[in-house]
């Protein structure tokens, strides 16, 4: 990737996670972890690869995206509001009664919103539904999701991987925020979904394991993805819940616990010394 394209979009991915903080600490409640870990990913493919048109939302031939993982809904919406789709002073609004920034995405209320999300394991389904529509109706969108990996435990996942394989569901791709947490702890202690990548394998999917906080990785992943036929692909990204403010950076705590006024103006003044520093490099 040219050097001036990563910066850029790493000034994107600082600005999205002071958009988190800001959503959350607003609200005082909501899910900032698990945000915080897939900005890297969401960036890349709203601001490189899909095609998408803040001002032609319903677009037909639009790509897709499913955050299947709806609990982390300050993501999706700050990345929203980064592209256009929506106002960034909605942000402040989030999870508040007169909001459409509902603390689950609403895909009736919010442009941009594919599907409603929030009940976990459900969203892979939906994906492959949209991904078989386009197969039947001869377009060229694309499909991504992104899983969480504590979600994978839920069974509905798997029912959901073995049917795009067997439709081969080669324009799909799904992302797996693999963070290693979950909101009572370890992935591995709580229910141990490993190994992943054996089991997709299994499953009849293309697999790719890549730092999910790297964007030359990512954009390497996404590009091999589409190269591959009749299977569908599953990127496995390697982050770090709370990426990005350190003191919330492998803490299963912050999985569903919102920062306070004074621990959102320690994280917000930590992501702006970061966007400060990107400012001189470019």
């Amino acid at each position: 990737m040219d050097k001036t394209k990563e910066l850029e979009l790493k000034k994107i991915a600082t600005e999205i996670r002071k958009s988190i903080i800001i959503q959350t600490a607003s609200a005082g409640s909501g899910h900032p972890g698990g945000s915080l870990s897939g900005v890297e990913i969401l960036t890349y493919l709203y601001f490189v690869e899909m095609n998408i048109d803040p001002k032609n939302p319903k677009d037909p031939d639009r790509d897709r995206f499913v955050l299947s993982k709806g609990h982390a809904s300050p993501l999706l919406y700050a990345v929203l509001a980064e592209k256009g789709f929506i106002s960034k002073d909605e942000l402040t609004g989030f999870r508040q009664i007169h909001s459409n920034l509902q603390g689950h995405p609403d895909m009736k209320k919010v442009p941009g919103v594919e599907m409603s999300t929030g009940s976990l394991g459900q969203g892979l389904s939906v994906a492959n539904g949209m991904a078989l529509a386009g197969k039947l109706d001869g377009k060229s969108y694309r499909v991504y999701v992104l899983l969480g990996d504590g979600e994978i435990q839920e069974g509905q996942i798997w029912e959901a991987a073995m049917t795009a394989a067997h439709y081969k569901l080669d324009n799909l791709t799904a992302f797996l925020d693999h963070n290693g947490l979950q909101i009572d702890g370890k992935i591995t202690e709580v229910m141990s979904p490993e190994p992943v990548d054996e089991k997709f394998k299994a499953f009849g999917w293309h697999v790719i394991k890549i730092d999910g906080h790297d964007f030359n990785q990512i954009e390497k992943a996404v590009a091999e993805a589409k190269t591959i036929k009749g299977k569908p692909t599953i990127i496995i990204a390697e982050t770090v819940k709370g990426k990005g403010v350190s003191f919330m950076e492998n803490e299963a705590g912050w999985h569903g616990t919102a920062p306070n006024k004074e621990q959102a103006q320690k994280a917000l003044e930590e992501l702006q010394k970061q966007l400060e520093s990107l400012e001189v490099q470019g």
